[in-house]
């Protein structure tokens, strides 16, 4: 009896040791930690193992991605999502490389592994995600238009027979075309490679419209030019990632999904001026 006594009285002890020491710990909303204390999926300790976090991010679009030619420094609302990110990684969220892409570049960038993500006002659609992986929607944007104030032009039916403006493989056009054929009009195309060539030209009359997110054409707006009124096609933004990488794809999804439902995200829109 003495002997079945000590039994449970050391299985008593052995339970309180592994209370008292955290035998059960808590994760991350991520899936891990900075600083090593739990385990990462193998896709992202494979990044933390390369001592750094690639991320493809426009540079020409103020409050999301911009490279400040000043400063030399990266800023905006994804700027700081992806650092959120890298901070979830290595414990710093300085371990992050920033590469410049564009709506041409971003996709084959992920595709030949140049990055581990791409966070550049990357719009969600079913076609796209049949190639890459797509976090929730981190925001949501509208199709729109900047016309020169002097123009005449006061809405999206105005521009019937006119150009517009668009950036090379993005679904701005795609969308704008679809409208056009349910409201019975005309409209023309010319494709840049980049934001501020679309705004050139407009300003030089190349173009009658320039045409993408609202938010990225607030920062492209001046005392020369005005915004339609007109607005379509929601564009949803997401963090793409590779197709065969889903063991990231779900860790950042994660963050994401966290970062939306502490209030995280809102502070980011407060910061940057997005809401």
């Amino acid at each position: 009896m003495k002997r079945k006594w000590g039994v449970v009285l050391a299985a008593i002890l052995c339970a309180a040791v592994l209370a008292g020491c955290g035998g059960v710990s808590k994760a991350p909303a991520g899936g891990g930690s900075g600083d090593g204390a739990s385990s990462l999926p193998a896709q992202v300790q494979k990044i933390k193992d390369a001592g750094v976090l690639r991320v493809g991010v426009k540079e020409d679009v103020p409050k999301f991605g911009y490279l400040d030619p000043a400063k030399n420094v990266h800023e905006g609302m994804e700027i700081d999502l992806a650092k959120r990110i890298a901070k979830e990684i290595f414990g710093d969220e300085s371990k992050v490389q920033f590469t410049g892409v564009n709506a041409k570049t971003r996709g084959p960038a992920l595709d030949n592994g140049e990055i581990d993500m791409v966070i550049a006002t990357f719009t969600i659609t079913e076609e796209r995600k049949k190639s890459w992986n797509f976090s929730d929607p981190y925001f949501t944007d509208n199709v729109g238009f900047l016309v020169l104030a002097d123009s005449g032009i006061t809405s999206w039916k105005d521009l019937d027979g006119k150009t517009i403006g668009v950036a090379q493989s993005a679904s701005t056009r795609a969308a704008l075309t679809e409208q056009a054929e349910k409201d019975g009009i005309t409209v023309n195309f010319m494709e840049f490679a980049t934001y501020p060539e679309i705004k050139a030209a407009l300003d030089s009359g190349r173009i009658d419209a320039f045409s993408v997110d609202q938010s990225i054409l607030w920062g492209y707006k001046d005392d020369k030019n005005v915004m339609l009124p007109d607005k379509f096609a929601p564009q949803d933004y997401g963090i793409a990632t590779k197709k065969s990488n889903t063991e990231l794809a779900e860790f950042v999804n994660n963050i994401v999904k966290e970062m939306k439902a502490s209030g995280e995200m809102d502070q980011l829109y407060e910061k940057w001026g997005l809401k």
